[in-house]
């Protein structure tokens, strides 16, 4: 929603397994909320932070932004982590582009599950449980790309 929680640790996890993968691979990575306006500019929440420091992952750079019209012509797929922010990017979305929406935990369909949970709220401990979930997610997406020749 506002992009400085699930989103850019998702984003910076499949940036960077990525890069472990093919350092060569010209792919590009970017995350923006549906409500990002709420934080724009600002860096992520302090405890995404210091998990994805602590699993290994880089997201000091990032800065929260909103979703724009666009980002749906720009990338080949657009995931949201949540039904709720699905429905909305379906609404907003041009009918030529809505083919690309989906949910990240698509990529990760043993799960049983379909949404990443927003830890906002939480304790920190839910952000290592968004990086777990976002780690594989972001490896089946990977091997589809891999699959479909896009790397």
């Amino acid at each position: 929603m506002g992009n400085i929680c699930r989103s850019p640790i998702a984003e910076a996890v499949t940036r960077t397994l990525a890069q472990r993968l093919d350092p060569a691979a010209l792919l590009d990575f970017d995350s923006a909320g549906t409500h990002g306006h709420f934080h724009a500019g600002e860096a992520p929440d302090a405890r995404a932070r210091r998990v994805a420091l602590r699993r290994g992952y880089d997201v000091f750079r990032h800065r929260a932004r909103s979703v724009i019209d666009a980002d749906f012509a720009r990338f080949d797929r657009i995931l949201a982590m949540d039904e709720a922010n699905l429905s909305g990017l379906q609404r907003w979305c041009p009918e030529e582009h809505r083919s690309k929406l989906g949910l990240f935990l698509d990529y990760a369909p043993g799960l049983g599950i379909s949404e990443i949970p927003d830890p906002y709220y939480g304790a920190e401990s839910g952000f290592d449980r968004v990086v777990d979930l976002c780690e594989l997610a972001a490896k089946g997406l990977l091997a589809d790309l891999a699959g479909q020749g896009l790397e």
